[in-house]
């Protein structure tokens, strides 16, 4: 069943949503801004040119994209190649003129693209090797603005490749200049720092807003206009004269020309594309973006920005998670975000130029997150062939350049796929068969299932209507690649949300590579005849606990997550899997204890966390949709997107505890009743989503262990009988 309430496009959606798009369009701006600036200096671009390109991404690609939520800008994940541009194209002005004629082009050649629909060749490359593209530019960045921060000038790195400039770091740190490393390092320290403070309000405000509010005074007090080299400042001069016909194509006829065309082309448009399925992910709403008509939007704002002087775009992941995070319902958030830009634009330039090196602790912050251990990490729980293709393009990309690290992760996987056993032909070439019966429509695949042939298994499932009961037949099949688990993970989704199914036969043939849901699998013999759960310290308690206290246990890891679609927790969130479920009929209702993994933000941005939550369904009284949290110092500020807080002037105390809202007010009012309020107030505060008749309940965003789930529980029932003798209804 689809979401009861979507949004509007076009002039409806604004009149509709312009209050919460506004908001958070201007959240997002607080976040471009400096970001903007920080990826224009590092890529030798004048600084406010990054500024120009997120401003052209929102008043104008905002119109044609493809895509409902993603901001458009300038991106960290191709300074190397616009760098890399301006430095062989001759470098300085020329340089920057000549890089913006191979960024029109390569806009034009994504027009192109767009129109004959490639948008789904992004599938053709393996996510280890992109993600392992993205961490080599995320230590290519690092090598150079690391240098940056500690006040050494620019002009003493140009032509050093990354691992020269590695090297340079100890000489680099014993000729640091001291008070720009302080207010380099104070920069650092705000923006790994604040993510650790427990205050829900402070963290919803951009680090790198808080970043600029702390430093530019100390650098006022400093002096650092007067006392320190221009190039530890940020320079916008006249910008609005700047901007106009900048492009150059005297280079047009060069090999170095066409090969930065191809690279804007490749690592603009796969990055693009990547943010935009990911975004599509995290979307409450669940819609789905046109890839093509995106590839085509964004192609159109590159020639134009290319043409006026600033950088090449793309949906980027970091600003699109935020946008969702910040409530974005619709395009105009991206509108939003462009016109806050304009507006600094025309007001504030004297303040930007304020801004010390603080863009360098930015930079080295997206670094970070691009090659930070996590993502080696993260790679590894998917499998170890993974992790060395990973690194495999790592190593590549940072020896050479990007476009020979992403093909040697290409090779390095097809490589382990002919070790596994799958023939050249089924390499490329998707073998199934269809069936229809009873309504079903039933795939079977032969062979193997890999990043490779995808593309030809894509337009199977295209072609079948979502909504459908679909059965997918493995029985004949010997391998299943990452890539593949992934695509039908989002099939999966589409047909649930649709109001249809997808099911499996054949899969308990296979070894997975590990434990992750979506992990690569191969047919093992073996696994035929061994069926064995190898139970972990806390799933052995958990085991202990539910013999204890009447539950029933089951520790296997599901990805079926159906019965929390819905729930508020799912806003900017994704449900991975579902594992160690403890199962309870009282007399009343069914009560699953389980721990769930739950993703937040995107790609480098990803982040996933164990959550232990109580789910009640079959419960005998009717109770309207709602949302129950303690209130935070933030809340008044997101009553202007998520809904006005529902006070009841008799309690004052529990008004002040929770933050509550609902669509149905007068429903809402009659169940909270004074009872219920009263056993609320004084009880340690949880957070309580009701949907379609069932409760979510969790204390923390966190695993609980035995004690504190019987504490919970006991929560959950209490309060579950406090509201079947408020409502007097009978129970049986």
């Amino acid at each position: 069943m689809k979401n009861q309430f979507i949004p509007q496009d076009g002039l409806a959606g604004f009149k509709e949503n312009w209050r919460v798009d506004a908001i958070s369009g201007f959240l997002v701006f607080l976040l471009a801004l400096p970001l903007s600036l920080g990826i224009a200096k590092a890529s030798e671009f004048p600084p406010a040119m990054g500024v120009l390109t997120a401003m052209i991404g929102g008043l104008f690609v905002s119109f044609f994209a493809g895509s409902k939520l993603t901001i458009k800008g300038p991106a960290a994940g191709l300074i190397t190649i616009c760098a890399g541009a301006v430095t062989e194209l001759g470098g300085g002005e020329q340089g920057w003129k000549l890089a913006l004629g191979a960024i029109v082009v390569a806009g034009l050649l994504q027009i192109a693209f767009g129109q004959l629909k490639f948008g789904a060749l992004t599938d053709f490359f393996p996510p280890s090797a992109v993600h392992g593209m993205l961490a080599a530019i995320g230590l290519i960045i690092f090598s150079k603005q690391i240098h940056i921060l500690l006040g050494i000038d620019p002009a003493l790195l140009k032509g050093k490749e990354p691992l020269e400039l590695f090297a340079m770091i100890p000489e680099s740190i014993a000729h640091e200049d001291p008070r720009v490393t302080f207010i380099g390092v104070i920069s650092l320290l705000i923006i790994f720092g604040m993510p650790l403070l427990k205050f829900k309000a402070i963290k919803r405000i951009p680090a790198p807003m808080v970043v600029l509010l702390v430093t530019i005074p100390m650098a006022a007090i400093m002096d650092f206009k007067h006392t320190e080299p221009a190039f530890d400042m940020v320079k916008i001069g006249d910008f609005w004269g700047t901007i106009g016909f900048n492009v150059s194509f005297e280079a047009i006829n060069t090999f170095t020309f066409w090969k930065y065309v191809l690279m804007f082309l490749f690592i603009n448009s796969v990055e693009s594309l990547l943010t935009v399925k990911a975004i599509d992910g995290l979307d409450p709403f669940k819609r789905t973006s046109d890839a093509n008509k995106d590839l085509k939007a964004v192609g159109a704002g590159n020639a134009l920005s290319g043409l006026l002087g600033g950088l090449p775009m793309i949906s980027e992941v970091a600003r699109s998670s935020a946008n969702i995070n910040f409530g974005g319902r619709t395009r105009w958030s991206n509108f939003f975000h462009g016109f806050f830009l304009l507006v600094a634009m025309l007001l504030f330039i004297p303040v930007i130029e304020m801004i010390p090196n603080t863009l360098a602790a930015l930079l080295i912050a997206v670094a970070y997150r691009l090659a930070s251990p996590n993502e080696f990490y993260k790679t590894y729980k998917i499998g170890s062939e993974q992790l060395i293709i990973f690194i495999i393009t790592i190593i590549v990309t940072v020896s050479t350049d990007l476009l020979l690290g992403v093909a040697a992760g290409i090779v390095a996987k097809m490589f382990f796929h002919i070790l596994n056993g799958v023939s050249w032909k089924n390499l490329f070439k998707a073998n199934y068969e269809i069936t229809e019966r009873a309504g079903e429509t039933m795939v079977k695949i032969k062979g193997s299932a890999v990043f490779s042939n995808l593309l030809g298994f894509k337009k199977v499932f295209k072609a079948i209507e979502p909504g459908k009961k679909v059965v997918l037949d493995v029985t004949e099949t010997h391998l299943i690649d990452h890539t593949f688990m992934e695509f039908m993970h989002h099939v999966e989704e589409e047909h649930v949300h649709a109001g249809g199914s997808v099911t499996s036969i054949g899969f308990d043939r296979f070894k997975p590579s590990s434990n992750h849901p979506l992990a690569a699998r191969k047919f093992s013999a073996e696994q035929l005849n061994k069926w064995e759960i190898k139970l972990s310290p806390r799933q052995l308690n958990l085991r202990d606990f539910a013999e204890a206290d009447d539950f029933q246990f089951n520790p296997q890891r599901v990805k079926n997550t159906i019965k929390f679609k819905g729930f508020p927790i799912l806003k900017g969130n994704k449900i991975l899997s579902e594992e160690n479920v403890l199962t309870k009929y009282t007399e009343h209702d069914r009560i699953d204890v389980s721990d769930i993994t739950l993703s937040y933000g995107a790609m480098q941005e990803k982040e996933e966390i164990a959550v232990t939550v109580i789910h009640i369904s079959e419960i005998d009284i009717k109770i309207p949709d709602f949302t129950l949290e303690p209130e935070g110092l933030w809340s008044k500020l997101w009553e202007l997107t998520d809904g006005k807080d529902i006070d009841f002037e008799k309690h004052q105390e529990f008004s002040k505890k929770y933050y509550l809202r609902s669509e149905s007010v007068t429903e809402i009012e009659s169940v909270f009743s004074d009872t219920v309020i009263g056993f609320l107030t004084f009880r340690e505060a949880m957070h309580i989503e009701c949907h379609r008749n069932k409760l979510l309940i969790y204390k923390k965003r966190l695993l609980l262990d035995p004690a504190e789930i019987s504490f919970a529980v006991d929560f959950a029932e209490s309060f579950l009988e406090t509201l079947y003798r408020s409502l007097k209804t009978p129970v049986h």
